[in-house]
């Protein structure tokens, strides 16, 4: 059905073209097409998504070409902007000097479903969201899937605020594809701001949809829906959550940026200047989804959280969703307390429930990409310290990078990777243990708790090489350490390796040991 009907709407932009273009159309070919455009001394193209043009005919467009099109089309906005009644498809003009339209681009629109079931359960939670991304990646079509969902099956009063009629289409009546919503078209995009406050005081709404907020006035009444208890869904003008912290235009968006000039022991304590940004106030949108690519998006839940991360230089990783796989509602911890407190027996009131340990035991299990860092000793380190995570060998299933800083400016693909998947990266200086642990530490919130309980042989081995190192490097001709067992004195050689000297094993039985001297020709044992 829904084929037949995207066919029907395709002829509708086919019926307004000039016939020497349209005899060069068919239905098979324009499944993945993007836009028509016709530009005055040009041969007209086909741009489909994949990139690939395609030229229909050999004829170049005309005015005559041009006239024929507008002719058949309502009149064009202030922003040159037109449309189909009854269609999605848009059509904008490209003007010259004297205002004469000289180019057309017919961008198609199409009924897409499917593209927000992987963050159904964020649009089910009446929290407020924003959808960042570049041109064309479906911030659109995803607002027009959300449109309808609220308004079909959650039953709520929605509100659509549609600048040049691209979420429900052109013409009088609404799209089909926003279901029972209800739309409200601006007349000129500089009126945005005032219909979304209208939208609020007349129609009384309980979701509110805005496509593109780009200015600080349409900020600002954005803020002023979210404080009167309306869910906003809406898209704005850039690529991730740190651009738009950076626009000092729509930084109001999530929660503003502001100058604090710390004391003198808070700036000690935080390890950091005197004066630091910090958020100003509590975020327009509870949720800021960014879509990486039309399959993948990357979802920050607590918008208040990762800007006051982001603004401190912490790491912090968005949960990552794909459209082709479906994410059932996780319950909360309180639910599962609740759930829980439902099994207790009447006759049996001394059930205890500790929350810290609930907590701790539900942790996201961590899959971590090591990128020039020692397997083996990461291994160990997970294995003594009993941590909740693995290794994998795909960075398509990491949760964390753990890379050699030696590789941090080589420009390496695997880390522009982990980039582009909005992975956390931690960087080791050295592949030794200490350093390997402190960062593993950090990157998987180990509580300082965990590792006072771990001081094992091999730290305190380690330690003894280090120091003796230092003796070595200050003129000692060598020093012995104390005898180890085989696994912690390869430990030991790799730590003196690495400070470009040389060690070697002496001894027998339990007494054996390293020796270390300052010289490269003594075989290691």
């Amino acid at each position: 059905m829904t084929d037949i009907k995207f066919q029907n709407d395709l002829e509708k932009l086919i019926e307004i073209l000039p016939e020497k273009v349209r005899k060069h159309i068919t239905y098979e070919a324009m499944n993945d097409v993007i836009e028509i455009v016709l530009d005055i001394g040009r041969v007209p193209e086909i741009r489909h998504s994949s990139g690939r043009i395609e030229y229909l005919g050999k004829n170049e467009v005309t005015d005559d070409d041009i006239a024929y099109i507008t002719q058949r089309i309502q009149s064009f906005t202030s922003d040159n902007r037109s449309g189909i009644p009854g269609t999605l498809h848009r059509i904008s003009a490209i003007r010259n000097r004297q205002g004469k339209i000289i180019g057309l681009t017919c961008r198609i629109g199409r009924v897409v479903t499917g593209t927000i079931a992987c963050i159904k359960d964020f649009c089910m939670q009446n929290k407020s969201i924003l959808f960042l991304g570049r041109p064309g990646v479906g911030k659109t079509t995803k607002l027009r899937e959300i449109s309808r969902l609220v308004a079909d099956e959650l039953g709520k009063r929605v509100v659509i605020v549609d600048t040049s009629n691209e979420i429900a289409g052109d013409g009088d009546i609404p799209h089909p594809a926003v279901g029972h919503a209800r739309r409200m078209q601006v007349r000129q995009p500089e009126f945005q701001k005032d219909i979304m406050i209208e939208a609020v005081e007349n129609h009384t709404p309980e979701v509110i949809v805005v496509d593109e907020i780009g200015t600080e006035a349409e900020a600002q009444a954005a803020r002023t829906i979210a404080e009167r208890g309306v869910m906003l869904i809406a898209t704005a003008h850039g690529n991730t959550l740190e651009n738009l912290i950076k626009n000092p235009t729509l930084s109001d968006l999530v929660g503003g940026i502001q100058s604090v000039t710390l004391g003198d022991d808070e700036a000690k304590r935080r390890a950091s200047q005197k004066t630091v940004l910090e958020r100003e106030k509590q975020p327009t949108f509870d949720i800021v989804i960014e879509i990486l690519d039309r399959n993948t998006l990357a979802v920050y839940k607590d918008t208040a959280e990762a800007v006051d991360y982001i603004l401190r230089g912490w790491p912090i990783r968005p949960e990552i969703r794909k459209v082709d796989q479906t994410y059932p509602h996780e319950p909360t911890i309180a639910e599962e307390i609740h759930k829980l407190e439902q099994k207790i027996p009447a006759d049996n009131m001394k059930f205890s429930f500790n929350r810290k340990d609930y907590t701790e035991s539900v942790k996201a299990f961590k899959k971590i990409y090591l990128y020039a860092v020692s397997r083996s000793i990461v291994e160990k380190i997970i294995e003594r310290l009993d941590l909740n995570a693995e290794i994998t060998r795909s960075i398509e299933d990491a949760d964390i990078v753990i890379a050699h800083k030696n590789f941090a400016k080589g420009g390496a693909k695997v880390l522009s990777t982990a980039n582009n998947y909005r992975l956390q990266i931690f960087y080791v200086k050295t592949n030794s243990m200490a350093q390997i642990q402190k960062v593993l530490k950090e990157a998987l919130d180990v509580p300082n708790e965990t590792l006072r309980g771990y001081y094992d042989d091999a730290e305190r081995a380690l330690d003894e090489a280090k120091a003796a190192i230092n003796k070595i490097l200050a003129g000692a001709e060598h020093v012995e350490l104390q005898p180890q067992n085989h696994q912690i004195r390869k430990l030991q050689h790799e730590l003196v390796e690495q400070h470009n000297l040389e060690s070697q094993s002496v001894g027998e039985g339990e007494q054996r040991h390293l020796r270390i001297v300052g010289g490269r020709d003594i075989e290691k044992s």
